[in-house]
């Protein structure tokens, strides 16, 4: 009877791990299809969106742009209207002002559809077009490769919460937490990614520079009056006698020391000088 009993004991606990490791192996292994199946979607994706029909063109469009002006408080006062007007701002506004020109470096975000039109206003009346470049990106790829990869990511990311509910063990659960928490990071970054792409796209940036040359003036060196030296002069040499005695009251311990040296130093001498002329009158004979 009892080698019965532990016969069954043993028979359950063995089923009983081999079903553990079974849902463990199940989930681990549904996990590593998806992964799989993920991939294998991203590329199918991206490829039947570039062979599309009908793909929206995503351009992003920039450029730099130099006129010289007669009056630059006006051109710069039309350049603002036309900003108001076509519904763009100012990204950085630069002014420099010296002897021989004034300037403005101005960074215009400007809506897409309107920067050739943007372009051509500024173009337009008494400006002289110093320099222009005009570029334009095609990001049409990149954007349709992004978008798929974070609409899959997001379908991944249902998935696996999904398998989370059913997950048995601890390992699994941690497994897929950690799984989870990468892919959010990966969807940040890439709607975050999408999003500068979508604003470059959305709103072209012109790099305008705005001189006008000044009429040569001859500007003499300004000096200052004689009295004001001078008394800057007094000013600065009493500052500087001041200066000396508290550099003097500052030390007069060594000052002290130094005076007691150099009088015993001078009486050694005397002493000295006046032995050696004893000792010379002693040894010359008297006539």
């Amino acid at each position: 009877m009892k080698q019965l009993i532990k016969l069954a004991f043993i028979i359950l606990l063995t089923v009983s791990c081999t079903s553990r490791k079974s849902e463990s192996n199940f989930d681990v292994t549904t996990m590593s299809k998806l992964e799989k199946v993920d991939k294998g979607q991203t590329s199918q994706n991206l490829d039947k969106a570039k062979k599309g029909d009908v793909v929206k063109k995503k351009i992003i469009k920039d450029g730099k742009l130099g006129i010289k002006v007669k009056d630059i408080k006006k051109a710069k006062s039309n350049v603002d209207s036309i900003v108001r007007f076509i519904g763009g701002y100012y990204d950085t506004e630069d002014l420099s002002n010296n002897n021989s020109d004034i300037e403005y470096d101005l960074k215009i975000r400007i809506p897409a559809d309107k920067f050739e039109e943007f372009i051509t206003r500024i173009e337009n009346g008494e400006n002289v077009v110093s320099f222009k470049t005009i570029n334009a990106r095609d990001v049409t790829d990149q954007f349709i490769d992004l978008q798929t990869r974070l609409n899959n990511k997001e379908k991944y990311m249902a998935r696996y919460h999904e398998l989370l509910k059913s997950a048995k063990s601890i390992k699994d659960i941690l497994d897929i937490q950690e799984r989870i928490r990468v892919l959010e990071e990966e969807i940040e970054s890439t709607t975050g990614r999408l999003k500068y792409l979508n604003d470059l796209v959305n709103y072209s940036t012109l790099e305008l520079n705005i001189t006008q040359k000044k009429d040569f003036k001859y500007a003499p060196e300004e000096r200052e009056n004689f009295g004001e030296k001078i008394k800057q002069a007094l000013i600065g040499g009493w500052f500087a006698f001041v200066d000396f005695l508290l550099f003097l009251i500052n030390i007069w311990a060594f000052l002290i020391i130094i005076s007691v040296l150099i009088y015993f130093w001078i009486k050694y001498r005397k002493r000295k000088k006046s032995k050696k002329t004893l000792n010379d009158s002693i040894k010359t004979p008297i006539a």
